[in-house]
Protein backbone atom coordinates (compact mmCIF):
# COMPACT_ATOMS: atom_id res chain seq x y z
CA UNK A 1 0.00 0.00 0.00
CA UNK A 2 1.41 3.49 -0.81
CA UNK A 3 0.16 6.71 0.50
CA UNK A 4 -0.51 9.85 -1.00
CA UNK A 5 1.21 12.80 0.20
CA UNK A 6 -1.90 15.04 0.60
CA UNK A 7 -3.03 15.64 4.17
CA UNK A 8 -6.58 16.61 5.23
CA UNK A 9 -8.47 18.39 7.89
CA UNK A 10 -12.02 16.90 7.76
CA UNK A 11 -13.81 14.57 5.41
CA UNK A 12 -15.55 17.32 4.05
CA UNK A 13 -12.27 18.64 2.86
CA UNK A 14 -10.95 15.61 1.33
CA UNK A 15 -14.50 15.31 -0.84
CA UNK A 16 -13.91 18.81 -2.04
CA UNK A 17 -10.23 18.44 -3.04
CA UNK A 18 -9.34 18.28 -6.56
CA UNK A 19 -5.95 16.34 -5.64
CA UNK A 20 -8.02 13.79 -3.95
CA UNK A 21 -10.14 13.32 -7.06
CA UNK A 22 -7.31 13.25 -9.20
CA UNK A 23 -6.37 10.14 -7.38
CA UNK A 24 -6.52 6.50 -9.15
CA UNK A 25 -7.16 3.78 -6.72
CA UNK A 26 -9.15 3.43 -4.03
CA UNK A 27 -7.62 5.48 -0.26
CA UNK A 28 -8.96 4.72 3.01
CA UNK A 29 -8.16 8.54 4.92
CA UNK A 30 -6.69 7.78 8.16
CA UNK A 31 -5.68 10.34 10.52
CA UNK A 32 -5.92 13.08 7.54
CA UNK A 33 -3.75 10.96 5.46
CA UNK A 34 -4.88 9.10 2.34
CA UNK A 35 -3.90 5.13 2.47
CA UNK A 36 -4.49 3.48 -1.06
CA UNK A 37 -6.03 0.08 -0.91
CA UNK A 38 -4.75 -3.05 -2.25
CA UNK A 39 -6.80 -4.41 -5.31
CA UNK A 40 -9.45 -6.77 -4.46
CA UNK A 41 -8.64 -10.14 -4.81
CA UNK A 42 -10.53 -12.30 -7.82
CA UNK A 43 -11.78 -14.40 -5.32
CA UNK A 44 -13.54 -11.45 -3.30
CA UNK A 45 -14.68 -9.89 -6.66
CA UNK A 46 -16.29 -13.17 -7.86
CA UNK A 47 -18.24 -13.53 -4.64
CA UNK A 48 -18.95 -10.10 -4.50
CA UNK A 49 -20.65 -10.45 -8.38
CA UNK A 50 -22.32 -13.90 -7.92
CA UNK A 51 -24.35 -12.17 -4.72
CA UNK A 52 -25.01 -8.89 -7.35
CA UNK A 53 -26.80 -11.90 -10.12
CA UNK A 54 -28.46 -12.94 -6.91
CA UNK A 55 -29.52 -9.22 -5.90
CA UNK A 56 -30.53 -8.71 -9.38
CA UNK A 57 -32.31 -11.87 -10.12
CA UNK A 58 -34.68 -11.41 -6.60
CA UNK A 59 -35.88 -7.90 -8.82
CA UNK A 60 -33.42 -5.34 -7.48
CA UNK A 61 -32.39 -2.67 -9.77
CA UNK A 62 -28.99 -3.15 -10.71
CA UNK A 63 -28.42 0.73 -10.43
CA UNK A 64 -28.82 0.16 -6.39
CA UNK A 65 -25.81 -2.69 -6.31
CA UNK A 66 -22.00 -1.43 -6.27
CA UNK A 67 -19.99 -4.22 -6.11
CA UNK A 68 -16.37 -2.62 -4.92
CA UNK A 69 -16.44 0.76 -6.04
CA UNK A 70 -19.38 2.68 -3.33
CA UNK A 71 -17.72 4.58 -0.70
CA UNK A 72 -18.95 4.58 2.69
CA UNK A 73 -18.44 7.68 5.07
CA UNK A 74 -18.27 6.29 8.37
CA UNK A 75 -17.41 7.64 11.76
CA UNK A 76 -13.70 7.32 13.33
CA UNK A 77 -14.52 5.13 16.49
CA UNK A 78 -11.03 4.28 17.18
CA UNK A 79 -7.52 5.90 17.35
CA UNK A 80 -6.39 5.13 13.70
CA UNK A 81 -9.71 4.14 12.46
CA UNK A 82 -10.16 4.87 9.10
CA UNK A 83 -12.83 7.76 7.81
CA UNK A 84 -14.01 6.30 5.20
CA UNK A 85 -14.70 1.99 3.67
CA UNK A 86 -14.67 0.50 0.23
CA UNK A 87 -17.04 -2.45 0.84
CA UNK A 88 -17.26 -5.44 -1.38
CA UNK A 89 -20.58 -4.89 -2.35
CA UNK A 90 -23.02 -2.40 -1.12
CA UNK A 91 -26.89 -1.63 -1.56
CA UNK A 92 -28.01 1.65 -2.07
CA UNK A 93 -31.70 2.82 -1.39
CA UNK A 94 -33.53 4.89 -4.31
CA UNK A 95 -33.10 8.21 -2.83
CA UNK A 96 -29.17 7.57 -3.12
CA UNK A 97 -29.42 7.85 -6.93
CA UNK A 98 -29.90 11.34 -6.85
CA UNK A 99 -27.39 12.05 -4.13
CA UNK A 100 -24.57 10.14 -5.84
CA UNK A 101 -24.93 11.30 -9.32
CA UNK A 102 -21.54 13.53 -8.80
CA UNK A 103 -19.53 10.81 -6.65
CA UNK A 104 -20.52 7.65 -5.49
CA UNK A 105 -19.84 8.19 -1.79
CA UNK A 106 -22.71 7.87 0.74
CA UNK A 107 -21.75 10.41 3.74
CA UNK A 108 -23.04 10.89 7.07
CA UNK A 109 -25.40 13.21 5.98
CA UNK A 110 -27.17 10.84 3.70
CA UNK A 111 -29.68 7.58 4.83
CA UNK A 112 -27.63 4.28 5.16
CA UNK A 113 -27.55 1.78 2.56
CA UNK A 114 -29.75 -0.99 2.83
CA UNK A 115 -27.10 -3.61 2.80
CA UNK A 116 -23.81 -3.94 3.43
CA UNK A 117 -21.45 -7.03 2.44
CA UNK A 118 -17.69 -7.67 3.21
CA UNK A 119 -15.98 -10.93 2.17
CA UNK A 120 -13.39 -11.80 4.45
CA UNK A 121 -9.89 -11.78 3.80
CA UNK A 122 -7.32 -14.24 5.52
CA UNK A 123 -5.05 -12.74 7.78
CA UNK A 124 -5.77 -11.20 11.73
CA UNK A 125 -5.91 -7.49 10.73
CA UNK A 126 -8.06 -8.04 7.91
CA UNK A 127 -10.25 -9.90 10.01
CA UNK A 128 -10.71 -7.76 13.11
CA UNK A 129 -11.15 -4.80 10.59
CA UNK A 130 -14.33 -6.72 8.74
CA UNK A 131 -15.46 -8.34 12.04
CA UNK A 132 -14.83 -5.77 14.55
CA UNK A 133 -14.31 -1.90 13.27
CA UNK A 134 -16.08 -2.02 10.13
CA UNK A 135 -19.28 -3.85 12.07
CA UNK A 136 -18.71 -0.98 14.69
CA UNK A 137 -18.73 1.32 12.26
CA UNK A 138 -21.60 0.33 10.07
CA UNK A 139 -23.61 0.12 13.13
CA UNK A 140 -23.27 3.96 14.03
CA UNK A 141 -23.81 4.72 10.76
CA UNK A 142 -27.03 2.91 10.67
CA UNK A 143 -26.88 0.04 7.75
CA UNK A 144 -29.66 -2.25 8.70
CA UNK A 145 -27.99 -5.37 7.72
CA UNK A 146 -24.27 -6.36 7.59
CA UNK A 147 -22.99 -9.79 5.63
CA UNK A 148 -19.75 -10.97 6.81
CA UNK A 149 -18.78 -13.85 3.89
CA UNK A 150 -15.87 -15.97 4.95
CA UNK A 151 -14.49 -17.76 1.98
CA UNK A 152 -11.77 -20.02 4.05
CA UNK A 153 -15.04 -21.24 6.58
CA UNK A 154 -17.38 -21.10 3.22
CA UNK A 155 -20.44 -19.48 5.71
CA UNK A 156 -22.55 -15.84 5.53
CA UNK A 157 -22.89 -14.12 8.73
CA UNK A 158 -26.31 -11.94 8.61
CA UNK A 159 -26.00 -9.16 11.46
CA UNK A 160 -29.11 -7.19 11.69
CA UNK A 161 -28.96 -3.65 13.18
CA UNK A 162 -31.43 -3.52 16.91
CA UNK A 163 -31.06 -0.56 18.16
CA UNK A 164 -27.64 0.73 17.89
CA UNK A 165 -25.87 -3.00 17.67
CA UNK A 166 -25.60 -5.44 15.45
CA UNK A 167 -27.42 -8.93 16.32
CA UNK A 168 -26.84 -12.06 14.41
CA UNK A 169 -29.08 -13.64 12.41
CA UNK A 170 -27.43 -16.54 11.66
CA UNK A 171 -24.47 -17.70 10.43
CA UNK A 172 -25.14 -19.87 7.07
CA UNK A 173 -22.93 -22.60 5.99
CA UNK A 174 -23.13 -24.09 2.17
CA UNK A 175 -26.12 -25.88 2.46
CA UNK A 176 -28.34 -23.56 3.91
CA UNK A 177 -30.64 -21.13 3.09
CA UNK A 178 -29.09 -17.29 3.71
CA UNK A 179 -31.59 -15.73 6.09
CA UNK A 180 -32.24 -11.92 5.54
CA UNK A 181 -34.49 -9.25 7.48
CA UNK A 182 -34.09 -6.34 4.76
CA UNK A 183 -34.41 -8.62 1.50
CA UNK A 184 -37.53 -11.12 3.41
CA UNK A 185 -38.19 -12.61 -0.04
CA UNK A 186 -34.37 -13.42 -1.54
CA UNK A 187 -33.71 -17.16 -2.15
CA UNK A 188 -29.91 -17.81 -1.90
CA UNK A 189 -28.13 -20.48 -0.50
CA UNK A 190 -24.87 -20.13 0.90
CA UNK A 191 -23.73 -22.64 -1.81
CA UNK A 192 -24.36 -20.19 -4.61
CA UNK A 193 -21.76 -17.40 -2.83
CA UNK A 194 -18.78 -20.23 -2.69
CA UNK A 195 -19.32 -23.18 -6.07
Amino acid sequence: MTQARVKFTSFEEYLSSSDAMSLEGRYELIDGELIELPPASRLNSTIAVRILLVLLAAGIPVELIHPGKCEVQVPVLQPHDAANRYPDLVVLRPEHLDLTQRRLTITLHMPPPRLIVEVVSPGKTTRDRDYIHNRSQYAAIGVPEYWLVDPVAQTVMVLSLQGEEYQEIGVFGQSDAIASIEFAGLRLAAAQIFN
